[in-house]
């Protein structure tokens, strides 16, 4: 990222750029500066742009081969294209000697750094990727965006803010907004504003839920399953994220046995560090064999669902009822 704005500031932009990651709102973000750097404001005559999965590699090739028009760059954007899984090698191929008034920034959110085109990016360009920041940046991007409003917040809040957001950074730029709104005529963010106009994202919910399973709380845990049926969530999409949370419980509680603190076990787990502190208190409410069961379980049932011995509404039903008896 330093380098990046370093070649920003000085105009020694490279030929060709990669924004991967898991990160989509820093994707677009800097895909917008990149292209603003590459060619200024206003600029559309040299600027094509293309997405998804059926671009034509020989198109993009004949248009960077274009002459721009009165500039001295032809921009071409190209987004979710898969290139980098396969089907880039001619541009890999391209790119090894492209003309010299082509710039290329390619945004995508899955890549394979054996491709061919990844290399060839490497060599001419530079690859940005754009990973879910940690804590403390995200609370300090938050608390920027709400001061931009003339709104405060305590740490505590902010805390509960993020539990409830999760860590998506599009989510919580949304309900910044929401809540901008909603505080309107006051200077101070309260845990009251934030859990009545915030909205408790999916992944929340499923914690809740195990959480409800853990405690044998089963009527909640049900509760807690039709809401999300309700809400239009597809029974085996829930099934999913159950398992990943009872496989991510089960690697904390390991990591923890093994010494591990909340911070040495969030870059192991992928979860930042206010999140793992919740996912070790809820790991500690199981025996290890429990959550091993629970993760078979989940293989079980989803076999059972694929091969049509179970209805998949029900199949989830029982596992919730199983886990909280």
């Amino acid at each position: 990222m330093k380098k990046l704005g370093e070649e920003m500031r000085t105009g020694q932009l490279k030929q060709v750029y990669l924004l991967c990651g898991e990160e989509a709102y820093l994707r677009r973000q800097y895909r917008d500066r990149v292209k603003k750097a590459l060619m200024g404001d206003g600029d559309l005559m040299n600027l094509n742009c293309f997405e998804g999965k059926g671009i034509n590699p020989g198109e993009v090739i004949d248009l960077a081969q274009t002459m721009p028009f009165l500039a001295q760059r032809r921009v071409l954007v190209i987004e979710n294209s898969g290139f980098f899984r396969r089907g880039g090698e001619a541009l890999a191929e391209y790119l090894a000697d492209p003309a010299q008034t082509a710039f290329f920034v390619f945004v995508e959110s899955e890549i394979d750094r054996r491709s061919r085109l990844y290399k060839a990016v490497t060599a001419k360009g530079r690859v940005i990727e754009c990973k879910t920041p940690d804590e403390a940046v995200l609370k300090r991007w938050v608390v920027e965006l709400l001061t931009k409003e003339g709104l405060r917040i305590t740490q505590r809040d902010l805390d509960f803010f993020l539990e409830k957001t999760g860590t998506d950074m599009e989510n919580i730029r949304g309900e910044v907004e929401k809540l901008s709104c909603y505080c309107m005529g006051r200077d101070v963010v309260t845990a009251q504003d934030i859990g009545e106009i915030c909205a408790r994202q999916t992944g929340s919910r499923i914690f809740d839920m195990v959480d409800a399973v853990a405690d044998k709380k089963q009527r909640r845990a049900m509760e807690l399953y039709y809401d999300l049926l309700t809400l239009k969530e597809p029974p085996m999409r829930i099934l999913f994220l159950v398992a990943r949370q009872f496989n991510l419980l089960l690697q904390v509680k390991e990591l923890k046995n093994k010494g591990y603190d909340a911070r040495g076990i969030g870059p192991k787990v992928g979860l930042a560090d206010f999140i793992v502190r919740k996912y070790v208190a809820q790991a500690q409410k199981f025996k290890e064999s429990e959550l091993k069961q629970a993760v078979r379980d989940c293989v079980e049932t989803e076999e059972s669902v694929k091969t049509g011995k179970m209805n998949d509404v029900l199949s989830v039903e029982l596992l919730i009822v199983k886990h909280s008896s």
